[in-house]
């Protein structure tokens, strides 16, 4: 499984930066300029560690907020328009804090992945993931192809 070239060259400043760098300290497209025999090097692990543990610490600063925001509009209003409006503000937001509960979860999956080597690997083909992937959805743990075969399955047989 060959993965996707850039249509563009890499800028040769950019392919050495990382040499120099401590990982976390990498811009995307320095990490994209890596040669492929370079991936989840431990540069690259300390970048995604430190992306996800960015992503983990805001969401929980998140949910706090929520716990905030809920407390502060528990006041009775008598206008049954504006209860309904309030009530569905706080669905709408226990609706997103549960996505991201399940986001954290899977946050915490990836991190012990990292840990573990796993990070960066398809569960189904044991082949890389990409970068490019892995940095849209850092959670990502199937490669673009098994992901697309995945959904196609649910969609023909359902869930």
């Amino acid at each position: 499984m060959n993965a996707v070239k850039p249509a563009t060259k890499a800028d040769p400043k950019l392919a050495n930066a990382w040499k120099t760098k401590a990982g976390r300290d990498l811009t995307e497209a320095e990490l994209l300029a890596m040669p492929e025999s370079e991936y989840m090097n431990e540069k690259q692990v300390e970048f995604f560690r430190t992306r996800l543990q960015a992503l983990k610490d805001d969401l929980l600063s998140n949910a706090g907020q929520t716990t905030e925001n809920l407390r502060e509009d528990t006041s009775i209003v008598p206008d049954p328009a504006d209860r309904a409006t309030i009530e569905e503000e706080h669905a709408l937001e226990l609706r997103t804090r549960d996505r991201e509960r399940k986001l954290l979860k899977k946050i915490s999956q990836s991190l012990a992945r990292l840990d573990s080597g796993e990070y960066g690997f398809c569960d189904e083909t044991g082949e890389p993931i990409g970068l490019g992937r892995l940095l849209a959805r850092p959670t990502a743990t199937l490669s673009l192809e098994a992901q697309q075969r995945r959904e196609m399955k649910q969609k023909m047989f359902g869930d």
